[in-house]
């Protein structure tokens, strides 16, 4: 079952130029079976999704993106923003108490040097993101980005394996040419939030990129 799980739209997410309806809709023609709206640090009212949902006969899921002091990090199974989830271990707190998952979105971000004299620096920076206090929460980092480079992609690839931590995939999607991009394919059904992150925490999926397709 192919589910993005990172996308972004008006006018919660004021970067996005995706309205919702549109949003599923491309999403269902890219050949998805579900979305997680993850607007940044800013939550859907839960009938609303509902209504969405219904309304397209879709899986629409509620998720957030959060901007913490350790980088971006994508949090299912929250209702509400709570002053501290800032702090990476403080949101940690609350999905604990939640139950539900975190995944750090793109972690190549102000990890992968510009520029590189050599292969060891290159190494060092994959140590000094392995480092990253928040990472120690999450379930899965975001292997695929559908708005990173194909190095970029390739660094948060190469994290995961150092730290012998899962990959997710998402879109990131801002626009209409970000969805289809990529998306995390998991070997059993899901109709609900609870669904998803018993999957996440069982590490019954995988990171697809579906890039080849999207630019057919």
């Amino acid at each position: 079952m192919l589910i993005d799980l990172h996308t972004h739209t008006r006018p919660l997410s004021w970067d996005s130029y995706l309205a919702p309806d549109e949003l599923i809709e491309r999403s269902k023609l890219a050949g998805l079976e579900g979305i997680c709206l993850s607007e940044h640090d800013f939550f859907w009212k839960p009938e609303e999704v509902l209504a969405l949902a219904k309304r397209h006969n879709f899986l629409v899921l509620p998720a957030i993106e959060i901007n913490t002091d350790d980088g971006h990090i994508l949090a299912y199974g929250l209702d509400k923003y709570v002053y501290g989830m800032h702090r990476s271990h403080e949101l940690a707190h609350h999905v604990e108490q939640a139950r539900g998952a975190l995944i750090a979105a793109h972690p190549y971000r102000r990890q992968l040097p510009w520029r590189m004299e050599s292969a060891h620096d290159y190494d060092e920076a994959l140590q000094r993101a392995s480092r990253n206090p928040a990472y120690r929460y999450c379930t899965a980092l975001e292997a695929i980005n559908g708005r990173g480079t194909q190095r970029e992609n390739e660094f948060s690839q190469r994290l995961c394996d150092l730290m012998s931590m899962r990959g997710t995939a998402g879109s990131d999607a801002h626009a209409r040419t970000d969805i289809g991009r990529c998306a995390t394919e998991f070997e059993r059904r899901i109709e609900t939030i609870e669904d998803l992150i018993e999957e996440l925490q069982a590490g019954r999926f995988r990171a697809v990129d579906l890039s080849a397709v999207a630019a057919k």
